[in-house]
């Protein structure tokens, strides 16, 4: 029973991670930015979640409405793609990749400035509505309810995702964007609006994240870059750009990380490390990313 609860430990982290990643895996395989701003997006969004959920239980005069929960949720998601607006609002006054990359640093590093101005340094957490507090059986040992319910969202979402990128039209225009921009715009296509609102879903999906980890794991000033160095690992493992390669890459993140922790704590990062050292030491571009 120990193996499948670490087991399915590593299911709901790389299940978050999936989440996370995604958004991230979306933005820059239209934009081609390495947008280390990423993690700012999940923390803000999960503070403003909080804050939301905060009200709304004090307005209905309740801790653990499912209601006020899901109005965090939302809001977190429209705070991430607020953000996400910002950004590229931002980049469009900077030329070049190293620039725009060191512009999304210094967002990210305001962000936590700000959150640390409003929010303090202590950690909060969302609560967790009534219906996913109590444990379930599973497989005949007794697990969380709420880390099967992240696993369920991200699979929703992966599912929402692969529809849209692979079954619609707006899917198509965003895959030919990706190979050949200028010829998509010479089609008539408002590449500019394409750009935008990819932004937007990432950061809505990172938001999201945001606020279903913030009541998963603790959110303190220091959450952003924790996220977006774990976030980088998923996608460098899985390849940038590669929606496929962001969940099997957050698969594998999140199982490495959960039995590292149980038997080699004190390894847990070299662990992580190592993982995506022997990856890209077969497969420089990642399981399933492309050569340029």
């Amino acid at each position: 029973m120990a193996i499948l609860q670490i087991i399915l430990n590593g299911l709901t982290y790389g299940a978050l991670l999936f989440v996370v990643a995604s958004g991230f895996t979306l933005i820059f395989g239209l934009a081609r930015v390495v947008n280390l701003s990423h993690g700012a997006f999940y923390m803000f969004g999960g503070y403003v979640g909080y804050s939301v959920c905060v009200w709304a239980q004090h307005l209905m005069q309740t801790r653990n409405s499912g209601l006020a929960w899901t109005a965090g949720v939302l809001a977190a998601g429209l705070a991430g793609a607020l953000l996400a607006l910002v950004l590229s609002w931002l980049l469009k006054a900077v030329k070049g990749e190293l620039p725009q990359t060191l512009l999304t640093l210094g967002l990210a590093i305001m962000v936590g400035d700000i959150c640390l101005w409003i929010w303090g340094g202590l950690p909060v957490t969302l609560a967790v509505p009534r219906a996913l507090k109590s444990p379930v059986e599973f497989f005949g040992m007794m697990y969380p309810t709420y880390r099967l319910f992240i696993i369920v969202i991200a699979v929703a979402i992966a599912a929402l995702l692969y529809f849209l990128l692979f079954w619609s039209q707006f899917g198509r225009l965003i895959r030919a964007g990706v190979d050949n921009r200028e010829m998509v715009s010479a089609l008539g296509v408002n590449i500019d609006r394409l750009f935008l609102s990819i932004f937007l879903l990432g950061g809505f999906l990172t938001g999201i994240a945001g606020a279903i980890g913030g009541s998963y794991l603790a959110l303190s000033p220091g959450t952003g870059f924790q996220i977006l160095t774990v976030a980088l690992f998923v996608v460098i493992i899985g390849g940038l750009g590669s929606l496929l390669g962001s969940g099997v890459g957050a698969l594998i993140v999140g199982l490495v990380d959960s039995f590292g922790r149980v038997y080699f704590s004190q390894f847990a990062i070299f662990l992580l490390s190592a993982t995506v050292i022997a990856i890209l030491g077969f497969r420089t571009q990642g399981l399933f990313g492309r050569k340029e």
